[in-house]
């Protein structure tokens, strides 16, 4: 049992290694700390760190995975929504608008095309469709809610979760590496910043996770305050779930919770609450550690194989399919392609893209992009779920 304890304490060192390693390195800002979080735990089970003596060992660290899991997610969603100030959205540009909305029409035609494509080869396809219109509208954090909320296999997820990063990792170094600019010739337009907005020029590629300074006393009390909070909206849910299924629903909970977290964002006290979002990404990278490690290198076989075709067909077709319909609304090159990280990959991914694109006047839409993917993300998954089940 003494491995055992030892895993679960680098389920919370590799996180905070992950996190210090992005405040003195640019490399591990460009690459991302979600995907550096999957890297460790899909390296670490193909290195063969979680065999154990005994079955009965197992599976008792299965269930402690498990816990660790089922907690830390509903606590992240809260953290990770206080700072969102979503009545930027009501003064974002048209164009800004336009970028979200055919995005999320792309990746809702691109998941329910493939679902009746590849329904008859991927195992509990309506959910999994529905894990990856999540991801692909805001990010991890939806994936890892649908996922818990709609009990699907932790295999099916360590699975899905390893062919989304080999096939989403390459596209966001593409446009790291330069690919940028050949959207800016298939969308040609310009781009048009923020009514009133002036410092865009001001905002460094690590605004959106900013872990610096977490320690100081006041950012500590600010966010024990956003923990607190985030664990009463989590009884709130489980309390709800209870009364409305009689069961601890996760589905009821984590819906319930998303809900909240957005109607307390409104709030200014709430919303100014320090480093609750970095906060929220700890228990995101604790999750994504544990589900990558569960990935079982023998369960990749022909069967498997389907869902790396279901998940490329929903990368290749929602961004071809939201790039003509950019065209058709004359959306900037370099606007499709801060909308895209936003959706595919999350807010935190923005910043290094403009940094790259060295067009800062993009920067703000991006990033409201993604965080109304985070906010309608979990909903949309659900319902589409429900809907192809």
């Amino acid at each position: 049992m003494i491995k055992v304890y030892i895993i679960l304490a680098c389920y919370i060192l590799v996180p905070l290694l992950i996190i210090e390693g992005f405040k003195r390195w640019t490399i591990v800002q460009k690459i991302g700390t979600v995907v550096l979080a999957y890297a460790v735990g899909i390296i670490s089970s193909l290195c063969g760190v979680f065999t154990f003596a005994t079955p009965e060992i197992a599976v008792s660290f299965s269930k402690l995975q498990s816990t660790l899991m089922n907690v830390a997610v509903p606590l992240a969603i809260p953290l990770m929504l206080f700072n969102c100030d979503f009545k930027l959205w009501t003064k974002a540009l048209p164009k800004t608008a336009w970028a979200l909305v055919l995005g999320l029409v792309s990746v809702v035609v691109a998941v329910v095309s493939g679902y009746f494509i590849f329904r008859d080869y991927v195992p509990e396809t309506d959910k999994v469709a529905g894990m990856m219109a999540g991801i692909y509208t805001g990010g991890t954090m939806n994936f890892n809610a649908l996922g818990a909320s709609l009990n699907v296999d932790k295999s099916v997820m360590a699975i899905v979760l390893a062919f989304q990063m080999v096939i989403t990792t390459p596209y966001v170094f593409f446009l790291l590496g330069g690919g940028y600019k050949i959207f800016r010739k298939l969308l040609p337009y310009k781009d048009v910043t923020w009514r009133g907005r002036t410092d865009e020029d001001t905002i460094a590629t690590t605004d959106v996770e900013n872990y610096h300074n977490m320690l100081e006393k006041k950012n500590l009390i600010g966010m024990l305050k956003g923990l607190g909070l985030s664990v009463v909206f989590l009884a709130i849910g489980a309390g709800l779930a209870l009364l409305i299924t009689g069961t601890l629903n996760e589905l009821v909970v984590i819906l319930t919770i998303t809900t909240l977290s957005i109607i307390a964002s409104f709030f200014k006290k709430v919303r100014e609450l320090p480093k609750t979002f970095e906060l929220g990404m700890f228990f995101i990278l604790i999750f994504s550690v544990i589900v990558a490690s569960m990935f079982n290198i023998h369960s990749v076989n022909g069967g498997s194989l389907y869902v790396g075709g279901f998940v490329f067909w929903i990368i290749g077709v929602s961004v071809v399919l939201h790039l003509i319909l950019c065209r058709i609304a004359k959306v900037s090159g370099d606007l499709f392609c801060v909308s895209q990280v936003g959706l595919l990959c999350s807010p935190p991914f923005v910043p290094p893209i403009a940094g790259a694109m060295k067009n800062k006047k993009v920067l703000i839409s991006g990033i409201v992009v993604g965080l109304v993917g985070y906010a309608v993300g979990t909903y949309l998954g659900a319902f589409l779920a429900w809907v192809l089940g």
